[in-house]
């Protein structure tokens, strides 16, 4: 068994809130674990006179972790170079999800605000960014979801917690869409390919929980299904 008793495909307690924010057109907030993270999507808005005009959308994300949110962001007021880098890697993600030429000369701004952070934060993020977007009417090829494998002990286990990030042998945050594109992939440590094949199986295999964690999220928000052009994604 793992530090916390989990079984190697067993995923911390997920809870999911959407439609929190007055002011955001769209916004959800997650609780993974320990993890707390909010989401504010604003938009689509006409871009600054400054930015030329595009035949799509573009796309800004920040990730942000709040100075509280743990003791490694103590004292730290601007975004460090891992924010930086997720901020990246999920504008990257999200850009293969939404349908950016739905919108030209638009702008669609993402803020993620991480108020308590415990391991996988960046897979949690993606979730409930694609819920605030659904959220904000926002058109989406698909649903995304996203999980963090790893390695622990020389096993291949899901949702790795901060103690399994740190100490493991490795860590592989995997973002997808339901059809099984993968959106988003980064591998730290030393991960044969049998082994990363088995940590994207499992993944795959968690699919339906976040369909469902989504619809019921909406569901339990406007007690049906939302009237825009995503009633067929959710």
């Amino acid at each position: 068994m793992r530090t916390d008793n989990r079984a190697d495909d067993e995923l911390r307690n997920i809870k999911l809130e959407v439609g929190i924010l007055n002011n955001a057109t769209g916004s959800a907030y997650i609780e993974w674990g320990k993890n707390k993270i909010l989401v504010g999507v604003y938009g689509p808005e006409e871009a600054p006179p400054a930015i030329e005009i595009q035949d799509k959308a573009i796309l800004k994300v920040e990730y942000r972790m709040t100075t509280f949110s743990s003791l490694e962001e103590h004292g730290k007021y601007t975004p460090n170079r891992r924010a930086i880098e997720i901020s990246k890697v999920l504008r990257e993600a999200l850009s293969n999800l939404v349908l950016l030429d739905k919108y030209p000369g638009g702008i669609i701004e993402i803020n993620i605000l991480v108020l308590q952070a415990e391991g996988g934060t960046r897979v949690a993020s993606f979730v409930a960014s694609v819920a605030a977007l659904i959220d904000a009417g926002i058109a989406l090829r698909d649903i995304g979801y996203g999980i963090s494998a790893g390695k622990v002990n020389g096993r291949i286990v899901l949702d790795l917690s901060k103690e399994e990030d740190n100490l493991g042998q490795g860590d592989i945050p995997i973002c997808m869409s339901r059809t099984g594109e993968i959106l988003l992939l980064q591998l730290d440590g030393k991960i044969s390919r049998e082994e990363f094949e088995k940590a994207l199986n499992m993944i795959r295999d968690k699919k339906d929980v976040f369909v469902n964690l989504i619809r019921e999220a909406f569901y339990k928000k406007y007690r049906g299904p939302i009237d825009n052009d995503l009633v067929d994604i959710i």
